[in-house]
């Protein structure tokens, strides 16, 4: 997520700036003066913290930046609490020579410094504690998503080399699909192992999923309920897209102006490759959150079915805002009108339709998540 402009550092001839490549047992500090040009290395040895401490011996003003990674955010809580001015860049938008195949800390410390001197790096918002935290439940429920849907794939494979084949009206890792796969028996000795150490890999997975939901419904319902541990900063960002998010099917939003913005920030709008008077575009340019943009194509394909008010729904809608209730309705009557027309009447591909009408969930996200208290 970009930072805000008030995160940008005042235009002083004596300004320092100083790039930080912090690592667990060792940093690399680089220090650029601007009034001479001259340029100061120096090792940092120890743990992340004792850049902080290295930070506090400058002489100031300074400005300091390290790329976003694991041992980051941490460092620039401290060292804000202690007045020091330090910052996060975002790794994948730092301009790189196509033919630059050598990576040496020193030197990338030396580029990074010269491009926040010339503002030329994107910041990021460094989040609370608590925010980071459910970032890491919502990380790990990822993960294991993408390890249950290997080892799906792998049992498949195993059952095609043997030639065993579903039933037929059979819902793949349905309830009827996951009995008939109890009932499979193998005569020989090698495939019986193997086709029960992988049932029982995907059912510890599948109770990790479980556990892992419980978990994050628990996380997400303290934040929505304002739970008394939850700083009120944290819980004033989270509060009403989170109790938002149950009222319509298929889910924080970045502060983007408009829902054309929140599009091309997900990466669901065409990419571009125009000049002269040609114009050319192709698929989506996937910039931006992978997770994100996964969840709301996942949640479209839902838009394909006819408007209605189920009893889950109903429940889940229960005690929620009327305004965000009537928006997931005026969503679940367009988006369905969107995929009958792009589907049925212009014969576009449905995973195609689904980008779509993802998009325009997209739209409606963003007007529940700006929606006034």
């Amino acid at each position: 997520m970009t930072a805000s402009m008030d995160e940008e550092a005042p235009a002083m001839e004596s300004m320092r700036w100083v790039e930080v490549d912090v690592h667990a047992k060792e940093s690399v500090a680089v220090v650029l003066d601007q009034a001479t040009g001259e340029i100061t290395a120096q090792r940092i040895a120890g743990r992340p913290n004792e850049v902080v401490e290295w930070l506090s011996t400058l002489e100031p003003p300074f400005r300091a930046v390290h790329e976003a990674g694991p041992t980051g955010y941490g460092l620039v809580r401290r060292a804000r609490e202690r007045g020091l001015d330090v910052v996060v860049c975002a790794p994948g938008h730092i301009l790189k020579n196509a033919t630059d195949h050598i990576k040496v800390d020193k030197r990338d410390a030396v580029r990074l410094a010269r491009l926040l001197s010339a503002g030329e790096l994107r910041l990021v918002r460094v989040p609370e504690p608590e925010e980071e935290q459910l970032r890491d439940l919502v990380r790990s429920r990822e993960d294991l998503r993408v390890d249950l849907t290997r080892i799906r794939n792998r049992i498949g494979k195993f059952l095609l080399r043997r030639e065993i084949y579903a039933p037929k009206h059979t819902e793949t890792w349905g309830v009827l699909h996951r009995k008939w796969l109890q009932s499979l028996r193998f005569e020989d000795r090698a495939s019986e192992p193997v086709f029960e150490d992988a049932m029982h890999a995907h059912d510890i997975l599948v109770a990790r999923r479980e556990q892992l939901e419980r978990a994050l419904a628990e996380d997400r319902r303290d934040l929505a309920l304002g739970a008394h541990h939850r700083p009120a900063q944290v819980l004033a960002r989270h509060r009403h897209p989170i109790r938002a998010r149950p009222g319509r099917r298929g889910g924080r939003l970045p502060p983007l102006p408009t829902p054309t913005f929140l599009s091309s920030y997900l990466g669901l709008v065409p990419s571009e490759h125009s000049s002269g008077e040609k114009r050319r575009q192709g698929g989506i340019t996937k910039a931006g959150s992978k997770h994100a943009r996964r969840l709301l194509v996942e949640a479209a394909w839902q838009y394909r079915h006819v408007p209605r008010t189920s009893h889950h729904i109903s429940q889940r809608q229960r005690g929620q805002d009327q305004r965000v209730i009537d928006i997931a309705w005026r969503a679940q009557r367009r988006l369905y009108k969107r995929w009958q027309r792009l589907h049925d009447e212009r014969r576009k591909r449905r995973t195609v339709v689904a980008v779509a009408v993802g998009r325009e969930l997209a739209a409606y996200c963003w007007e529940i998540a700006t929606l006034s208290s």
